[in-house]
């Protein structure tokens, strides 16, 4: 029986009592009521339970997704959605400055930084922190500097903690060919068609259509894909992102916001602002910063060599009060504090680990932020650190390559160890972009930067 992943109501309610007590609601009189009906948790890694609940439990899930949505929440004044009041929270807020003229080389370095640290993160997510470092250290790769391989991995260990299975035979060492299609490089080929569709004044109403013409349905998943049938049920944005959405505060936004700092070098607030109309078609609060804070370090970093200058222009452009500022914050000290970034995962892992899932946007963010200041900006210790450190281990290591990569200005200056086996070559279902190279992409977002 198909059993369809990320929207079953049965399965999102689960997601949802979690979410709501994060954000300030009381669901303990809810969650009371769907246990005692003999309604099960959600699952832990994957989006779909291995049984069909009953018509009965499915409706009350239905029912109780909406009334998790009308409770009130303490954090709705520091943890606001909308732009202007996200501005009025920040004190800070970057002026207007004109976009700096990037580089087409920088581009391509970002694009394949971006790449390479998806494709090192692929073989081992979903994997528990521990099972990442096993792996790693069976064949001499821990700390991580590499890309994973099998062999050499005892078969126990294998067996124990088997690769993910949609990405080991495209993405261990000894199988990599060109770079295979994967969400995080799917969004950004979507912005840019969005750019050039739309320019950088686009709606959220415009991404709605973009996806709807150009996105397949099963590309997408958590809140995006909660989203889309949002859409096709005739919901509007921003309720999109609102209605019977637990996945609302995940990472789905954050690996939206490359393009959008691309194309704004050196003004992080309109890098934001840009990211802010992207975010909200499928996200709110917290999921919503890591957008904004991604685009405006990635903004800054155009023009800026300094990793540590480039995160606090990030944290500039986020509500101070909220949980993802916190986060990063948080975060951060915990680099500056510790030599051995082991010490600093499992530090965040366990702050976060317990309470929030993998995908949840504050602690791959937060990851994201360590990883890039304890390696200084560092290519590879920055990919490797933010793989290295567990949860969403794909994106987290595609953002940190794609800022990592910006700062190191051009494709040379990263190891051929890493971009070779890519071939100038990304595979994707996004559109007539099946087969583009990473100097095509930064021509085509050099061109958009440089638009009016």
């Amino acid at each position: 029986m198909l059993r369809l992943t990320w929207v079953q109501p049965e399965d999102l309610i689960g997601h949802e009592l979690r979410q709501a007590a994060q954000d300030g609601r009381e669901p303990s009189a809810i969650a009371a009521r769907w246990r005692a009906a003999g309604g099960r948790q959600a699952p832990t890694r994957a989006g779909a339970s291995a049984e069909p609940a009953s018509r009965y439990l499915r409706q009350l899930a239905e029912d109780l997704l909406d009334e998790l949505a009308d409770l009130p929440s303490t954090l709705e004044d520091d943890e606001p959605t909308d732009l202007a009041r996200i501005k009025a929270c920040c004190r800070r807020w970057p002026p207007p400055a004109s976009a700096a003229p990037s580089t087409r080389t920088a581009l391509e370095a970002a694009w394949l930084g971006r790449a390479v640290g998806c494709l090192l993160g692929k073989p081992v997510e979903k994997l528990p922190l521990e099972a990442i470092r096993e792996l790693a250290a069976a064949t001499g790769n821990w700390p991580l500097h590499t890309y994973f391989t099998a062999k050499g991995v005892p078969a126990e260990l294998l067996a124990a903690h088997p690769w993910n299975r949609r990405s080991a035979t495209t993405s261990l060492a000894e199988n990599i060919d060109g770079m295979p299609e994967d969400d995080d490089l799917n969004y950004p080929l979507l912005n840019l068609l969005l750019l050039r569709r739309h320019g950088r004044h686009f709606t959220t109403a415009d991404v709605a259509e973009l996806w709807l013409a150009e996105l397949p349905a099963g590309r997408t998943f958590t809140a995006e894909r909660i989203a889309y049938r949002n859409l096709l049920q005739g919901l509007e944005p921003p309720r999109t992102a609102r209605h019977r959405n637990p996945f609302r505060e995940w990472i789905g936004a954050l690996i939206r916001a490359d393009v959008h700092g691309w194309t704004n070098p050196g003004d992080p607030a309109a890098a934001a602002e840009q990211a802010h109309r992207d975010a909200t078609l499928t996200h709110t609060a917290n999921g919503v910063y890591a957008a904004m804070f991604t685009a405006a370090v990635i903004a800054q970093a155009a023009t800026t060599p300094d990793i540590h200058t480039c995160l606090r222009t990030g944290l500039t452009v986020i509500p101070p009060n909220s949980r993802l500022a916190a986060a990063i914050t948080h975060a951060i000290q915990l680099a500056q504090r510790h030599a051995d970034f082991d010490e600093v995962v499992d530090e965040l892992h366990a702050t976060y680990a317990a309470t929030h899932h993998w995908v949840h946007a504050i602690p791959n963010t937060a990851l994201i932020a360590a990883a890039l200041t304890h390696a200084d900006g560092d290519f590879t210790g920055s990919i490797c650190k933010a793989v290295g450190g567990g949860w969403d281990t794909d994106s987290n290591g595609a953002t940190a390559g794609s800022i990592a990569g910006l700062l190191a200005g051009s494709p040379d200056k990263l190891p051929d160890r890493w971009t070779a086996p890519l071939k100038n070559r990304l595979a994707t279902s996004v559109a007539d972009l099946n087969g583009t190279g990473f100097d095509t992409l930064a021509h085509l977002t050099h061109r958009e930067a440089a638009r009016p």
